[in-house]
């Protein structure tokens, strides 16, 4: 039998079990869109972890469903606020904005949770600064950072401590955005941190003070685990250009 009729045969097959189970969109488009490449995209997404049942197969079928559909969630979510207006659902929905870089509506859905009665929590003013950040609003994101420090005083976030630095960078308060970044970098989890204290010492001018913090990076990641390196490798490779320069 010849091969484009092998491969129309489990266009057909993988398409109808798709519809049979619910799985109708995006399946089918991408299996006719992307004949035998689709079949296996399918096969493995959907039917190799029904049968395994892990959670590394579930992992990877939500990484993969993410790419072939990134707004799915995005519309689901935005059908539970319309169904059932409450935080919990406003706040996921406006952290879905945030990983989809819809930043004006998050920070739309933010500001909203915070006039509500209920809304009265410094993750939901973190999360205003985060859209804010995005939207290029830098000195807003700093006045929302600043406001939940205040209001707030106990709240403890190394992101929001992290998020309060480059805000200040941004908004060309570089002496406040050092002491901070310096300050961060006493317990910040991983390399990030650090780098970018070398780097806005690069940009003040301070390339001595910079390259001994890219060295003192780069020595510290060499005598680190395997794993550690590979979650690291994009501030690992960032410390070894700083030192390349």
């Amino acid at each position: 039998m010849p091969i484009a009729a092998i491969l129309f045969m489990l266009d057909v097959f993988f398409i109808v079990h798709a519809a049979k189970t619910g799985r109708f969109f995006p399946w089918a488009y991408v299996i006719l869109l992307l004949p035998g490449i689709g079949v296996i995209a399918y096969a493995l997404v959907e039917v190799l972890p029904e049968l395994m049942g892990s959670p590394q197969s579930r992992q990877a079928k939500a990484r993969l469903v993410k790419t072939l559909n990134p707004e799915k969630r995005y519309r689901q979510l935005t059908d539970d606020v319309a169904i059932t207006d409450t935080i919990a659902n406003r706040d996921a929905l406006a952290q879905e904005c945030l990983v989809l870089g819809r930043y004006q509506e998050a920070e739309a859905q933010f500001g909203e949770i915070l006039t509500r009665p209920m809304g009265d929590d410094p993750k939901f003013a973190y999360g205003l600064a985060r859209a804010q950040f995005g939207l290029g609003k830098a000195s807003d994101s700093v006045a929302t950072l600043d406001a939940l420090r205040e209001r707030w005083p106990d709240y403890q976030s190394a992101d929001a401590h992290l998020l309060y630095a480059r805000a200040l960078e941004h908004a060309d308060r570089w002496s406040e955005a050092l002491d901070e970044y310096q300050a961060l970098a006493n317990y910040y989890p991983g390399a990030e941190a650090r780098v970018r204290y070398a780097q806005l010492l690069d940009r003040c001018g301070r390339s001595t003070d910079a390259r001994a913090v890219y060295l003192e990076i780069v020595t510290r990641l060499k005598r680190a685990p395997k794993y550690v390196r590979k979650v690291q490798a994009e501030w690992i490779a960032a410390a070894e250009k700083g030192l390349r320069q």
